[in-house]
């Protein structure tokens, strides 16, 4: 086909004199008036899309503080078995027997068991079909945005229960067991006789840390297995002590000195401090609290007992969305020694 002159296409004249939208007199308008409405769609043709999601700003900590044992089923309650032993005239002279002696002392066990809740934790996510249409277009997985909700819904929920239990529910956690110790730690010895970690030189924090130690390792028959392992503090002491030189000479940190020199190292153990901000208020008074017990589950557990799933997924005709439901079951906090647990205020 021959080439057609279509006429001379001069500063936006398209064709014989018709104007785009925006135009003036026949010239297209490139001032923000002109974009702003006529030529809106270069807003988004030209703009430049961040394909980071960000996700809200939280903190869990549960799993590394507690051992999480997984399996069990659709249960109520968890039990664990405990025995105690007895002798006739206690085990220190009553088993010294002479020759002629006519009767022995007899070993008794008393066997008892303890009884934790669990509960069922359930959530629901919706999407909407149309929604889940419109997404295929940008390229992203409503569907996967919406798991990690549900996933973050149930860590939090978790966090709480490990830490101070489910209020509603009678439950209590590792910060606020009724059974555990509380005590308040010692003035720093001037005439305020501040308790707080800030007003404390280095030997009088690892004075706090030690006697914590072994108060309750001496609580538990100096069993070695006793020895506390695991201490929690407010971000603001751990951080403190974490970043406070020894002397302003020193090199090493508080946390240098406190892990090279406690209780629990020099007989052998392997201390952990930590932070977490349910020790933070947690004390009398509003106080904050140091935790201090034995991180094992001959000491202290929680139960997964059916991890969080996808139950049932189905279309909903009357909302016009799919439906899915998601559920786990977790036990309360399981303290099988009670003495093993302290709190410390004050710090």
């Amino acid at each position: 086909m021959p080439f057609q002159n279509m006429g001379t296409f001069n500063a936006g004249v398209v064709g014989g004199g018709m104007s785009a939208p925006g135009a003036v007199g026949g010239m297209l308008t490139m001032d923000a008036a002109g974009i702003a409405s006529g030529n809106a769609f270069l807003v988004s043709e030209l703009e430049k899309r961040d394909t980071l999601i960000r996700k809200p700003l939280t903190s869990v900590t549960y799993p590394r503080d507690i051992v999480m044992e997984t399996g069990g089923g659709w249960v109520d309650f968890v039990s664990a078995m405990s025995v105690a032993y007895g002798l006739t005239g206690g085990a220190q002279g009553s088993p010294v027997t002479a020759g002629g002696a006519n009767g022995i002392p007899v070993v008794q066990a008393s066997l008892d068991k303890g009884v934790f809740k669990a509960h069922v934790f359930a959530i629901a996510m919706r999407v909407m079909f149309q929604d889940m249409q419109r997404s295929n277009f940008i390229g992203r997985s409503l569907d996967n945005m919406l798991q990690d909700g549900v996933r973050m819904a149930y860590d939090k929920h978790q966090d709480a229960n490990i830490y101070v239990g489910i209020e509603d529910y009678g439950t209590t956690g590792l910060v606020n067991n009724p059974d555990a110790v509380e005590t308040t730690v010692a003035g720093n010895g001037q005439t305020s006789a501040s308790t707080k970690w800030a007003d404390k030189t280095a030997d009088q924090i690892l004075t706090d840390i030690n006697t914590a130690l072994t108060d309750a390792w001496a609580a538990n028959g100096y069993d070695e297995s006793a020895m506390p392992n695991h201490i929690l503090l407010p971000y603001e002491q751990y951080n403190y002590i974490l970043t406070t030189k020894v002397t302003e000479l020193a090199t090493e940190t508080i946390y240098d000195f406190v892990m090279k020199n406690n209780v629990a190292s020099k007989n052998g153990g392997d201390l952990f401090i930590g932070a977490t901000r349910w020790c933070k208020g947690a004390g009398t008074s509003s106080s904050d609290r140091m935790v201090v017990y034995v991180n094992d589950r001959r000491f202290v557990k929680a139960d997964e007992l059916v991890p969080l799933s996808r139950i049932m997924s189905q279309p909903n005709v009357e909302k016009v969305a799919y439906d899915t439901a998601y559920m786990a079951n977790v036990s309360e906090v399981q303290l099988f020694y009670p003495s093993s647990l302290r709190y410390y205020d004050g710090i």
